[in-house]
């Protein structure tokens, strides 16, 4: 077991957290009931709220007689202000939805409630979820949160394009990937027609992330003292990226971005990619004939590794229904309802016993993703984590432009990452 640490905006809403949260956001009803409330930022859209309101919470407060759950809705571009907001006005929600890399911040700060003493401790759930995943809901030995749904970046081809080529199977190594990519990269003079290896879909941090720690690498030192992400591993890393980019012309900056509706594997603009495990499902609803053709693979450097995201559950420490927060906790995170928010996001369920669902068997993308997780990393790992994580955009595009080497881009973000650590 791990023990782990999570910006401007988070900091701003932990402080005011201390200060000024006195209650939780639910409580007693004049009538005797408990109203619980819950804050998400995934169940969006009609058919999200659909399968929470009208399939899985009247199953909990049927089973929770009594107990009633009033939800407000978010995203993740706006649940950090929205938490700010909550906080600062002393309402903060019972139960509430976060990232991966959002809970060391907010449990360092006393925003959230330690499970243990609910009966929800990380041995017990060590049997029902990946200890890799389960982490992501540690601080300083205690659990705060409980994975939900994850959401993966790994390596993925096209089998069709990969056979043109001439190569049968996706590579299986750092070294293979370059030759694949450089290969299968193919243009119109000097025009790019197809990537051989699109790394500009994914976010930069997120792609920089999947190639450190399959580096060997990691983002904080083992006592969370300093970043470590401009170890040599780092930069071997991101100078590897600068390479495909800038030596061997795999892809062009400004081919692809994360905002693109299609990802440029599946309408045939790029022969692999590092990317979500969405693409399948995504594939499915444009090009089925594509996504058949879809293949995952584990990105290896030194060692086979893939960067996980999710969502995880906490409750408030200042809920006044800690016992029905709790319940509701655990309801959220049951396999059931794993599976549900998994299905309508195209994600990957939390709970291993759901590997052998007809979702996961279904879903080439998921299944490879929850048989590989005992090789995932998650992000943040100190309280900072919100503020530092904005700043790697920069950083890897600062290189990938030849404005810095490697070495520079990722020394000069581990200072400023340093600075944030040492205000704290």
């Amino acid at each position: 077991m791990r023990s782990r640490t999570t910006g401007a905006l988070a900091a701003l809403a932990v402080t005011a957290a201390v200060s000024l949260s006195a209650c939780g956001g639910g409580g007693n009803a004049a009538d005797g009931t408990t109203e619980l409330k819950l804050l998400t930022p995934i169940f969006e859209g009609e058919s999200g709220k659909q399968v929470l309101e009208e399939e899985l919470l009247p199953q909990f407060e049927k089973e929770n007689p009594g107990v009633t759950v009033s939800v407000d809705y978010t995203d993740y571009g706006s649940l950090n202000e929205k938490l700010t907001t909550s906080i600062a006005s002393g309402l903060v929600p019972d139960v509430m939805m976060m990232g991966v890399g959002w809970i060391e911040g907010f449990a360092d700060k006393g925003v959230l409630q330690g499970l243990g003493e609910f009966g929800i401790d990380y041995d017990e759930l060590s049997d029902e979820v990946t200890a890799e995943v389960l982490d992501a809901g540690m601080w300083e030995d205690e659990l705060y949160a409980v994975p939900i749904m994850l959401d993966t970046r790994i390596g993925i081809a096209r089998k069709d394009l990969l056979a043109e080529a001439g190569f049968d199977e996706p590579p299986a190594d750092w070294e293979e990937m370059r030759e694949y990519a450089v290969a299968l990269t193919e243009r119109d003079g000097d025009k790019l027609q197809q990537a051989g290896l699109d790394v500009m879909t994914l976010d930069p941090r997120q792609m920089f992330e999947v190639l450190l720690f399959s580096n060997g690498g990691s983002l904080f030192n083992d006592d969370l003292s300093a970043p470590a992400f401009n170890s040599p591993e780092g930069v071997e890393a991101l100078q590897y990226v600068v390479d495909l980019v800038r030596e061997d012309r795999v892809e062009d900056i400004g081919y692809s971005s994360a905002d693109v509706d299609t990802y440029p594997v599946v309408n045939g603009r790029a022969a692999m990619m590092i990317g979500h495990n969405d693409v399948w499902v995504k594939a499915q609803a444009s090009n089925p004939k594509v996504a058949e053709q879809l293949v995952p693979f584990m990105v290896d450097g030194t060692e086979e590794a893939m960067f996980h995201g999710g969502t995880l559950v906490a409750m408030s420490a200042r809920s006044q229904e800690k016992e029905a927060a709790a319940a509701l906790l655990e309801f959220l995170t049951s396999a059931e309802a794993s599976l549900a928010a998994s299905e309508q996001r195209g994600n990957v369920p939390a709970r291993t016993e759901l590997l052998e669902s007809d979702y996961v068997q279904s879903n080439p993308m998921v299944q490879f993703a929850m048989e590989n997780l005992d090789k995932a990393h998650p992000e943040g790992g100190v309280p900072e984590w919100l503020e530092i994580r904005g700043d790697f955009a920069a950083a890897v595009e600062a290189a990938l432009l030849g404005q810095k080497t490697p070495q520079e881009a990722l020394d000069d973000l581990a200072a400023d990452a340093q600075a944030a650590m040492d205000r704290s």
